[in-house]
């Protein structure tokens, strides 16, 4: 049977492409097999409301955030790691397979593996399922973010040893226990990269009376965020609107600012993390105390995250060398052996999702 299928596949193979989606709040990657990763673009599509066109995709929407007229909106199809808008999740997928596929197209419509949450529903299965078909996939594999993380950061998945994979993404934190080819423990959190922007908007609003948006809370994060106090001190500027006046100001903010923004999200993730590991069976954790805990996700590169969590669990912290890529790299390695991994995908298309 298996030999029948990986004959089948290697056929199908030769008439479409398979791709690998991390189909992510802040960031979409896109995996095409024999070209690696072509698209890594904002998950954001502009939309003409008057027309209801989608005026941009991607990098070109992100550059449109807070500048366009009252009739373009921009609008985030996946919010929390959830399709909000199925229409508009299909128009964007459909633009990206597209992309991915421009000068490659080939006779059949590509198989596509998609990383999702843990924990997800079967409807919200249904719904990602059905987008990257409308979108033209021939087959659509689902795959749940940590066990693609695992896979694509080369953790042994499939033997009797436990491996804990933290991936803290831009709307949740998935984090997830993993041993003989399955989940065995695993927890979504609804602190991430877009609570931290909001966070640090918040922040700045009570201390400094200046109202800022999410692209430049965005871009202070990635420029001043860290957990522990730095040697150097390290600033940046912010510009916005002052609160009192009404009239454009701009100040100067350190590291310190920022770290005081996000101190309460980030005690939040150590005890989402320590609740997972209070409910996983005590030889597994003893596996996690001996191998370490693995970090992916954009908010791995918070600095001094990697050493607060050492201090604050008693687990050893593993930062992948590219953690921004971990999880479409285990979509390209699901592609690439199904067979091998087929327990792990929650669902396929030759498999029929329960309804709630």
């Amino acid at each position: 049977m298996n030999r029948m299928r990986r004959y089948k596949d290697r056929i199908l193979g030769l008439f479409s492409n398979d791709i690998g989606i991390d189909l992510g709040t802040a960031n979409t990657l896109v995996y095409v097999k024999g070209r690696g990763i072509v698209i890594n673009e904002p998950s954001l599509v502009a939309m003409n409301q008057k027309t209801g066109q989608i005026v941009a995709v991607g990098a070109q929407a992100k550059e449109m955030v807070g500048r366009t007229p009252q009739h373009i909106v921009a609008v985030q199809p996946v919010v929390e790691g959830v399709i909000s808008d199925f229409e508009v999740t299909s128009e964007m997928l459909a633009y990206l397979i597209n992309k991915a596929q421009a000068g490659h197209t080939k006779l059949l419509g590509p198989r596509v593996c998609v990383g999702v949450p843990s924990g997800i529903t079967s409807v919200e299965v249904r719904a990602v399922r059905d987008a990257a078909r409308a979108a033209g996939a021939r087959e659509v594999l689902i795959l749940e973010e940590p066990m693609a993380a695992a896979i694509g950061i080369e953790l042994p998945v499939h033997e009797p040893h436990g491996s804990m994979v933290v991936d803290i993404g831009g709307g949740t934190t998935d984090i997830g226990v993993i041993s003989l080819g399955g989940l065995v423990n695993a927890r979504n959190a609804r602190i991430a990269g877009d609570r931290f922007n909001a966070d640090i908007v918040s922040h700045i609003r009570n201390e400094f009376k200046l109202l800022i948006g999410e692209k430049t809370a965005e871009e202070l994060k990635i420029a001043l965020a860290s957990v522990a106090s730095r040697s150097d001190r390290v600033e940046s500027y912010a510009r916005g609107r002052d609160l009192v006046s009404g009239l454009p100001r701009e100040i100067s903010l350190s590291d310190q600012d920022v770290r005081n923004a996000l101190g309460h999200s980030i005690e939040e993730l150590v005890e989402a993390v320590k609740e997972v590991l209070e409910t996983t069976p005590p030889e597994l954790v003893s596996d996690i105390m001996q191998r370490g805990m693995h970090l992916v996700g954009g908010g791995a590169l918070i600095r001094g995250l990697p050493e607060f969590l050492t201090d604050s669990l008693g687990v050893p912290v593993n930062v992948d060398p590219d953690p921004l890529t971990a999880v479409v790299r285990g979509t390209s390695v699901v592609l690439d052996d199904i067979d091998r991994y087929r327990e792990a995908i929650l669902t396929s298309d030759d498999e029929l999702v329960p309804t709630e």
